[in-house]
């Protein structure tokens, strides 16, 4: 089980190797309502890697703050990544940040279907210099245990995407 110590630690760990690279973060969040910004900003200095987070909760602010495509939304649903790419896409654009994390699921306990239970959360983690990966997790637990697996994946994210660009691009 993920807690806050571990949280933290992850923040810690991708906070050094942003600022290693000389890379700012930004977060575009919907199940996780900002857990992600929360725990990177638990960080003294994170100030120095973090640009900003996007909580967009509703369809309407994924578009509106985003660029989401009502297309998308109509077509794949709030949760489903490729809004979760949208929403990585937008995030990058809308700040001066290098990476971004998108988050969107259902932390239940309501809301699942057959199609999307509760627990599914689908993530993507993109790069300015187009570098990006989605993939969808299916958790277990209540809803804050839901939400807090989803932003240690976020996190791991994003570390995993910072080895896998070539040092020439920091």
């Amino acid at each position: 089980m993920i807690d806050d110590q571990m949280l933290l630690t992850y923040a810690q760990q991708l906070g050094k190797a942003l600022a290693e690279r000389g890379f700012m973060l930004t977060s575009a969040e919907s199940c996780t309502g900002g857990w992600i910004g929360q725990a990177v900003t638990a960080v003294a200095g994170s100030s120095a890697w973090y640009d900003r987070g996007f909580v967009t909760y509703s369809n309407h602010a994924k578009q509106q703050m985003l660029g989401v495509q009502s297309a998308t939304l109509t077509q794949y649903g709030a949760v489903s990544e490729q809004t979760a790419q949208e929403m990585a896409a937008g995030a990058i654009k809308m700040s001066d940040a290098q990476l971004a994390v998108a988050v969107t699921g259902v932390a239940g306990p309501t809301g699942g279907s057959e199609e999307k239970p509760v627990g599914m959360v689908c993530f993507a983690w993109a790069s300015r210099q187009g570098f990006a990966h989605s993939k969808t997790h299916f958790f277990s637990g209540n809803r804050e245990a839901v939400r807090r697996q989803a932003v240690g994946t976020a996190l791991q994210g994003i570390l995993k995407l910072l080895k896998d660009i070539p040092p020439s691009l920091a």
